[in-house]
């Protein structure tokens, strides 16, 4: 093969499930990856596997299976690489193949990554000597005393690759790192050793740029108007064996795909851009270059890689109590200085309740408090309260409330004094839902690391109709 397409279509669970479709119909890959998981969204998925065993993937992209069926009865070449499997991979694929068996595609091969979950191998780990230590405060996991929803190892490509060679069409993985999704195929098409690292950093660099979706084709930019986002066509990475590569687009889609597109994403949550550390490759980002070499198409070279870290990133989440919130639009003269008055009365009704909450929020959007430091109005040598006491004074602000607790009794008195406002508290409030607000518990994220020789991958590969078989 001389040149490897490989196009990213979802970059977060949520994202548009008919940009699959439209980019598979636009224009011909060899793969198509789907990225769903972020940290929260794998304490999300584990809270649906605690209720349900079968449940804990990523429902959107069995829509998105769905709208890919023509493409895959119709284009041979097209493979999906996806983290979909989230919690719970095996089941995504018994549901996958559903959906491909009753559409007559029984012999289409599905391969599923596991070995990430260590939720289950705490005490084993603990007993093997591995901490699992917090990697910004060093305190170990036992010292906690809180119960662990999920903990994930960050994988990375060579399962993947394992599952391509054993001819899987779809593989369904759950945490591997992003970039890895890119990894594997090139691997495997290309055939590069695992400690070819300049290679593998290349392509490492790719799977970044693209692993967000439309964040490389003029999404989430600053610079937006003209772009046509509405349409926004989302990102292809043209591989060499050598690793360059050039990120395109669809044409005829919206969006951009231009050196500052591509910068802009290519130093996204990169930490230290001379160790971009994945389970793959250790990767140098200082001298890559980037080049405009056609209309949205931009040239990326210059990586270099040396021997990936002995651990794997451990994505760790842990009970830590209650939380709700709760909004109101004040509005009028004075609109700050009520709003705030109105946070008080709230916390003082839930004390004379007999609670004294353990953290509390108070923030009056619209005086630049979500952006601190950012809003002319926040970074205004006077203080911000002077706005509710002068003519500046803006016509409305929303009030948002949020507390934490530890006691799930406390956090829902809080729910019950946000309504009674709009009649005993001043005028001039609105945005009232009516209803409480829900109480959730929250789920903390604890970041930590686990040799990778306490992890052993696994890759189990049948066809639809078998995994379909496996259906309870």
């Amino acid at each position: 093969m001389v040149t490897l397409r490989i196009a990213n279509a979802a970059g977060f669970l949520g994202d548009n499930l008919d940009t699959p479709r439209l980019l598979v119909e636009a224009a011909q890959v060899e793969y198509l990856t789907l990225e769903y998981l972020a940290e929260l969204t794998l304490s999300i998925l584990a809270r649906q596997r605690e209720k349900n065993p079968e449940a804990g993937y990523a429902n959107d992209f069995l829509d998105v299976l769905r709208s890919l069926v023509p493409a895959l009865r119709q284009q041979s070449q097209l493979h999906v690489v996806t983290n979909a499997g989230g919690m719970n991979p095996p089941s995504c694929a018994k549901q996958a193949a559903k959906i491909l068996t009753d559409r007559g595609l029984h012999d289409v091969q599905i391969g599923v990554v596991t070995g990430d979950d260590l939720r289950g191998r705490i005490d084993e780990l603990f007993a093997a000597d591995c901490s699992l230590q917090n990697l910004e405060t060093g305190q170990p996991l036992a010292e906690l005393g809180k119960p662990v929803v999920s903990a994930n190892a960050y994988l990375g490509a060579a399962p993947i690759v394992r599952a391509l060679a054993g001819g899987a069409r779809i593989v369904i993985t759950g945490r591997v790192a992003d970039a890895s999704l890119t990894v594997g195929p090139a691997v495997h098409e290309f055939g590069w050793a695992w400690n070819d690292w300049n290679r593998l950093a290349a392509a490492s660099v790719a799977g970044h740029l693209i692993e967000c979706g439309a964040q490389a084709t003029g999404g989430y930019s600053t610079i937006w108007r003209d772009r046509n986002l509405t349409d926004v066509g989302y990102p292809i990475a043209e591989i060499e064996p050598d690793g360059r590569c050039v990120i395109t687009k669809s044409s005829g889609t919206g969006g951009i795909v231009n050196r500052h597109a591509v910068t802009e994403q290519l130093v996204y949550e990169i930490g230290d851009p001379k160790h971009y550390l994945t389970p793959d490759v250790d990767v140098d980002f200082t001298a890559i270059e980037v080049q405009e070499i056609g209309t949205d198409r931009v040239a990326v070279h210059g990586a270099t890689g040396q021997a990936a870290p002995d651990s794997y990133k451990v994505s760790l989440a842990y009970r830590d109590g209650y939380t709700a919130s709760g909004q109101l639009l004040v509005y009028g003269p004075d609109c700050v200085e009520r709003a705030r008055a109105c946070a008080e009365m709230v916390f003082k009704r839930v004390q004379l309740a007999g609670f004294a909450l353990a953290d509390k929020y108070v923030e009056c959007l619209g005086v630049g408090e979500g952006v601190p430091g950012l809003s002319s109005a926040a970074s205004n040598s006077e203080s911000v309260d002077r706005l509710s006491t002068s003519h500046v004074s803006p016509p409305e602000v929303v009030l948002r409330i949020a507390v934490h607790d530890p006691r799930r009794a406390a956090v829902e008195q809080f729910t019950k004094e946000i309504a009674p406002l709009i009649t005993s508290g001043p005028a001039g409030l609105a945005g009232y839902a009516s209803g409480r607000n829900p109480v959730r518990e929250v789920f903390a994220y604890w970041p930590a690391l686990v040799s990778k020789q306490f992890i052993e991958p696994r890759v189990e590969i049948h066809a639809a109709k078998h995994w379909q078989q496996l259906i309870t």
